[in-house]
């Protein structure tokens, strides 16, 4: 990267504007140390320190990029092997009373002597492998195993790690409803739910396959990958470190895999072969945001295709989280929505809405 600190302008996004969206999006999802500490990355771009020098040449769009998680992901990482011990020490973990006042300039001084090491870094898009939005997609599976007798083949897209395969061996809890796996998983999947509780609770799915696709999937008997896959979940937020650590562990004992595949092809793949007497199952979370437009365009169109020659016998399911935006709703929010398509017939409804980390749930819009 250029050591030549100027503001970037790429498709009218500018570096420091996008930290402080950012920041904003950090705030309202609960971390304010991570909004702070984008905050902090503006203000260190604009005065031309070490922010600036390593990203100031960024080449493609910082926000589609998610620039300023690469960056809070990369300081969060070395808090977690071991290699920054003096930021360390100021991060929420040992320091729970935190002030960006004391954390920045430890960080700043690390950026500084790492340099090397933090742009190879950020050559990684970040992921994390959000477990909470699997209750957002939970009242779309109950329905399903209510409405369909039989054997349930899960076929997960950009699936990251795959923690999400094991969504019906997890236990969900709100102030309204309650939903307890028949196993000890340890995990239990919470949020603020607004709305009418799920129907059919009591359905039990049978699921028969589960498999998943992704671009650069984690493997998760790779110790080094798991604290990857970590350093992406906001440091400040306990609730989901731990339920990451507890999902990971169920899906070691589960023997939950991910194919390094392209969607597109693996969909097409997958559903050209998919089982006679069973209802097959496409699902997939805050995925579509990344590929390209024609990428997008394709795995629908396979779908949707797949979905018109689907019998009463081999029916066909897509369950999807996804901006609103996907499938024609509202461009000015970044919220989410949990929308469910059934062939024969191709009805499609949407059940719920909500934000990227599940914090709350709340009725689809009239």
């Amino acid at each position: 990267m250029s050591s030549a600190p100027r503001p970037a302008l790429l498709g009218e996004t500018i570096i420091p504007d996008h930290f402080r969206e950012q920041a904003d999006w950090c705030r309202a999802l609960g971390s304010p140390f991570t909004a702070d500490l984008c905050l902090a990355f503006a203000e260190d771009f604009e005065a031309g320190g070490i922010v600036a020098s390593l990203v100031s040449d960024w080449p493609t769009n910082p926000r589609k990029d998610a620039l300023a998680l690469r960056l809070a992901g990369c300081l969060h990482h070395a808090t977690l092997i071991g290699r920054a011990p003096k930021l360390a020490a100021e991060y929420p973990a040992q320091n729970p009373g935190w002030s960006m006042k004391t954390v920045w300039p430890v960080a700043r001084d690390w950026l500084a002597g790492n340099g090397d090491w933090v742009t190879r870094f950020l050559e990684s898009p970040p992921q994390t492998n959000e477990t909470r939005r699997c209750i957002a997609l939970l009242p779309g599976f109950l329905e399903l195993a209510h409405r369909f007798d039989m054997p349930m083949h899960l076929l997960e897209l950009g699936a990251s790690a795959g923690l999400n395969q094991n969504w019906d061996r997890y236990s969900y809890s709100t102030s309204t409803w309650q939903r307890l796996t028949r196993e000890t998983s340890g995990v239990t999947v919470s949020t603020d739910w607004q709305m009418d509780p799920p129907q059919h609770l009591s359905a039990q799915p049978r699921v028969e396959s589960r498999a998943a696709c992704d671009l650069s999937p984690f493997d998760l008997s790779d110790p080094d990958q798991i604290t990857r896959l970590k350093c992406y979940t906001w440091p400040d937020q306990k609730e989901r470190l731990s339920r990451l650590d507890a999902a990971v562990r169920l899906a070691q004992k589960t023997g939950i895999r991910v194919e390094k595949a392209d969607a597109a092809d693996w969909i097409a793949r997958k559903l050209s072969a998919r089982p006679k007497n069973s209802l097959t199952v496409v699902f997939h979370s805050v995925f579509l945001i990344y590929p390209p437009r024609d990428v997008i365009g394709q795995i629908m169109s396979t779908i949707a295709a797949h979905g018109e020659k689907a019998t009463a016998d081999a029916p066909l399911a897509w369950l999807s989280y996804e901006s609103e935006a996907l499938f024609g709703g509202n461009t000015d929010t970044p919220m989410m929505e949990t929308r469910l398509q059934v062939w024969p017939g191709g009805e499609a409804r949407t059940l719920n809405r909500s934000d990227g980390h599940v914090t709350r749930v709340i009725a689809p819009a009239i």
